[in-house]
């Protein structure tokens, strides 16, 4: 297995960002096998989705509908709603995986690899890619 880390900075918003190009670059000339994208924080996830036709924003207003910020959150430390971050993981995973064909993703046309952090707590983001050859 071939591993790396990407660096993602999310900034002070909620946010939906596109992995795409850099899970492309990572797997270029790797041969067939699976890409497995993982973020290791407890309140971030991973996403397949069409992006820049308006899907994003229309993510994160489905999120906040189902997980608003004034719910009466338990886990109540950070900013107003952090708890709502902490249950996104369990709705939206914090990894997944893509085949791989002659070192190219089998996405479809119009699908993305994306994060999606609802913390704005925490502009930082760490995403590992991983390898396994097939």
């Amino acid at each position: 297995m071939e591993t790396t880390t990407v660096s993602v900075h999310t900034g002070d918003g909620e946010c939906v960002c596109d992995l795409t190009a850099a899970a492309r670059r990572f797997v270029a000339g790797r041969g067939d096998g699976l890409l497995s994208v993982f973020v290791p924080h407890a309140t971030a996830g991973l996403a397949v989705l069409e992006l820049g036709s308006g899907s994003d924003a229309d993510l994160l207003a489905a999120l906040a509908d189902l997980l608003p910020t004034d719910r009466g959150w338990r886990h109540a430390h950070g900013s107003k709603g952090h708890g709502r971050s902490h249950v996104l993981p369990a709705l939206i995973a914090p990894s997944l995986t893509v085949p791989v064909l002659d070192g190219g993703l089998l996405l479809g046309t119009w699908q993305s690899i994306a994060l999606v952090d609802l913390n704005v707590d925490n502009p930082e983001r760490t995403v590992r890619l991983s390898f396994l050859c097939g």
